[in-house]
C-alpha cells in the first residue's frame, strides 16, 4: 500500500477520501480557489479535528461546501431573493453566502455565530467527493492557521505533512485566491471578504454592495483577521505614493530582499529574488499564481519581501486584501532609498 498522503485523483482515491470523510476523518482536496482541509460538516468531532490539524482558533468560522443548491439551502433557515440571484449567477464558483444557519449545523463550524457560510465549488473532484461522501463538507484552506494558502497538493504536504491521512492531487488550482464572502444586513448585500468573484460582477446582479468595515466583527467570515495568509519572511507592501518613483536606481537596504509584483517592474541592483505574477499585468493570471509565488519567495532564504500594490478592480481587490493581511508593515521611498517599516 502507498503510504504517501498525496494521491492523484483517480476514482478509487476519491472514494477512499469519501470513506474517510464518512468515518469522521479530515482529508485535503482541491477546489478551484485553493486546496481545502475538509471533514463532515454535520459531525462536531470531525470538525474539531480540522481545528486541531491547522492549529486554528475556535473563534474563526469555517465555510461549508455543498454539491447542490438543495444541499446548500438545507443548511440555512432562510434564503432571500438577492442570495438566490447570486446563486443562479455564480454557483458553482468562488462565492460564499453567509445566512442564518439551520439547527443541524454544529456551533463549532460557525464559531458560535447564528449564521453559516456555504458555497458550491466549481471543481469536478470537490463535487464528486461531496456527492460520494453524502454530507456537506466544512473546509478551510489546507495549511497551518494564518499561513500561506496552498494552491497545489505539494504545498499541502509541506504545510501539514502526516497530520492529514489523504491529499487528493488534481494539479494547481485555477482561481488561486479564496472565495468572495457575501452576507445580507437589512436586505443590503455586504461583502465580508473580497475573493474569486469580482465585486463589480456581484453589483451587476444585485446592485450596489457595502464593503465590510475594519471596525466590524472580524469573526463573521474566515480570512478577516488583521494578520492572515502570512509568510514566515516579513512582507512589506510598497506605498502607492512610492510606486511612481520606483526605478532601477533605488538603493536597496542590506540583506537579501525579494520583490513580488503583479506586473513587470524595474529591478534595482541588490534585489536577490523577484516574482512577477503576470507579464502583462493580467489580474486573473496574477491571482492564480499569487500564493505559490509567495511560497517560493518565502522558501528562498530572504531577509524581507516587498510587495507592490495592486489595482483595486476585478480580482485586484482580492489580491490587495491578501497582500495587506499578509504584510508585516509598509515599504516607502525616502531620498531614493527603500525603507521598510514594521507595523506598530
Amino acid at each position: 500500500m502507498n503510504n504517501d498522503p498525496v494521491q492523484f485523483c483517480g476514482l478509487s482515491r476519491i472514494e477512499e477520501a469519501a470513506r474517510l470523510i464518512r468515518a469522521g476523518e479530515p482529508v485535503a482536496f482541491p477546489t478551484e480557489t485553493v486546496y481545502g482541509l475538509g471533514a463532515d460538516a454535520t459531525h462536531p468531532k470531525a470538525v474539531a479535528k480540522i481545528f486541531a490539524i491547522k492549529g486554528r482558533p475556535a473563534f474563526d468560522p469555517l465555510i461549508v461546501h455543498a454539491a447542490s443548491e438543495a444541499q446548500a439551502v438545507s443548511l440555512w433557515t432562510e434564503c432571500p431573493e438577492p442570495a438566490r440571484l447570486l446563486m443562479e449567477n455564480f454557483w458553482p464558483g468562488p462565492l460564499t453566502l453567509v445566512l442564518p444557519k439551520a439547527a443541524g449545523v454544529p456551533d463549532l463550524v460557525t464559531a458560535g455565530l447564528p449564521s453559516v457560510g456555504v458555497r458550491i465549488p466549481n471543481h469536478p473532484v470537490a463535487l464528486d467527493l461531496i456527492r460520494r461522501s453524502g454530507v456537506p463538507i466544512a473546509a478551510p484552506s489546507a495549511n497551518r492557521f494564518g499561513g500561506i494558502s496552498p494552491t497545489t497538493a505539494q504545498a499541502v504536504a509541506q504545510e501539514l505533512g502526516e497530520k492529514v491521512k489523504l491529499i487528493l492531487d488534481a494539479g494547481p488550482t485555477r482561481v488561486g485566491v479564496e472565495s468572495t464572502v457575501v452576507t445580507f444586513q437589512a436586505g443590503t448585500p455586504v461583502v465580508l471578504r473580497p475573493g474569486g468573484v469580482p465585486i463589480e460582477a456581484i453589483e451587476r446582479i444585485v446592485g450596489k454592495v457595502r464593503m465590510h468595515n475594519a471596525s466590524d466583527d472580524p469573526r463573521l467570515s474566515p480570512g478577516m483577521l488583521t494578520r492572515h495568509y502570512a509568510p514566515a519572511t516579513s512582507l512589506y507592501v510598497l506605498r502607492q505614493a512610492s510606486v511612481n518613483r520606483w526605478s532601477s536606481a533605488i538603493q536597496i537596504p542590506s540583506g537579501k530582499i525579494g520583490l513580488l509584483s503583479y506586473a513587470p517592474v524595474k529591478v534595482p541592483p541588490g534585489v536577490s529574488a523577484i516574482e512577477i505574477l503576470s507579464s502583462t499585468g493580467n489580474l486573473v493570471e496574477s491571482a492564480a499564481g499569487f500564493f505559490q509565488a509567495l511560497r517560493r519567495l518565502d522558501a528562498a532564504g530572504l531577509d524581507a519581501l516587498v510587495g507592490f500594490p495592486v489595482p483595486l478592480k476585478g480580482l485586484g481587490r482580492a489580491l490587495a486584501d491578501r497582500l495587506e493581511r499578509a504584510s508585516a508593515g509598509q515599504a516607502r521611498l525616502e531620498s531614493g532609498k527603500l525603507v521598510l517599516q514594521s507595523a506598530s
